[in-house]
């Protein structure tokens, strides 16, 4: 079967409160059994709390609490983490076009690692390169209307490059093929090559380069996103989506998988000032070609 969006996935917050109240239980030294029974709960509700699988309301934050005998200043500072675990950000002004959590994953992300052997990744696109992208896989009939929606969305989104807030580092490979793919014709083509040269002046923003000739390597199993986090407790999270849904992978063993794939693509890829000239010297090709 295709892979599918799951329903719920936790934001970084969620997945902090959750790896808390399973900590607080085990100090309290009761079982998931014991203490879902002395709450009138199923186990699988106490187990789901603490893997994430389910959003933890307030509420039920302040039973547990109770229940593992937590006080202040911890109990505050876990409902308070509570309350803001699904906090609402700039996309829910785009709720109408943007379904996917993957963007709250990405607001919070310290450092975002992009293997992109297809197109320019969102973060880096111009509006005619989005808009191309977003014309092109309209499979559905969708309006003209909801395109412009879903482009105004994917710039908004491209805005935590150059927040002034602890901007994420952004690094990006790209295969070389991408490079040459007139994703809106050989002009919109040549803007995006000038606009990535220029993002790649940000001291946040790191792109390079696979050539075409590297031969077979590890990246030809497909397009992935490593999201790093600030705090060493927040795991890393790798995401892909192709043309049938999206796939999350949270497991340590296939996270350590994409972590070592990544390095070993940075590795055969043009450093940072080679891959700059190429995509500048391929920008004129264009601008030049018939």
């Amino acid at each position: 079967m295709p892979p599918k969006t799951p329903s719920y996935v936790p934001s970084v917050r969620a997945r902090r409160l959750a790896r808390w109240l399973r900590d607080f239980r085990t100090r309290a030294k009761l079982s998931q059994e014991l203490a879902a029974a002395q709450l009138g709960w199923s186990q699988q509700k106490v187990g789901h709390l603490e893997t994430g699988r389910n959003k933890a309301s307030p509420a039920d934050v302040a039973l547990l609490l109770d229940l593992y005998g937590v006080v202040t200043p911890e109990r505050e500072a876990i409902l308070d983490l509570a309350e803001r675990a699904e906090q609402r950000g700039w996309w829910t002004d785009y709720s109408d076009v943007l379904s996917s959590p993957y963007v709250a994953l990405e607001d919070e992300a310290a450092e975002i690692c992009d293997w992109a052997p297809q197109v320019v990744p969102g973060l880096l696109q111009t509006q005619d390169y989005a808009r191309a992208l977003l014309e092109t896989g309209n499979l559905d009939g969708t309006s003209e209307k909801e395109i412009e929606r879903r482009l105004m969305a994917r710039m908004a989104r491209q805005t935590i490059v150059t927040r002034r807030e602890n901007p994420p580092d952004l690094h990006v490979i790209l295969d070389e093929s991408v490079l040459h793919r007139k994703v809106g014709g050989a002009d919109v083509l040549a803007d995006q090559l000038h606009r990535l040269a220029r993002e790649a002046d940000r001291p946040n923003v790191t792109i390079q380069v696979l050539p075409t000739g590297s031969g077979e390597h590890i990246g030809l199993d497909g397009a992935f996103i490593l999201l790093r986090y600030a705090e060493p407790a927040d795991p890393d999270v790798a995401y892909t989506e192709g043309f049938h849904g999206v796939v999350y992978l949270e497991a340590p063993h296939l996270v350590t998988r994409c972590n070592v794939a990544f390095e070993r693509l940075r590795e055969l890829a043009l450093d940072p000032q080679e891959s700059v000239a190429l995509i500048e010297a391929t920008a004129e090709q264009q601008r030049s070609s018939p």
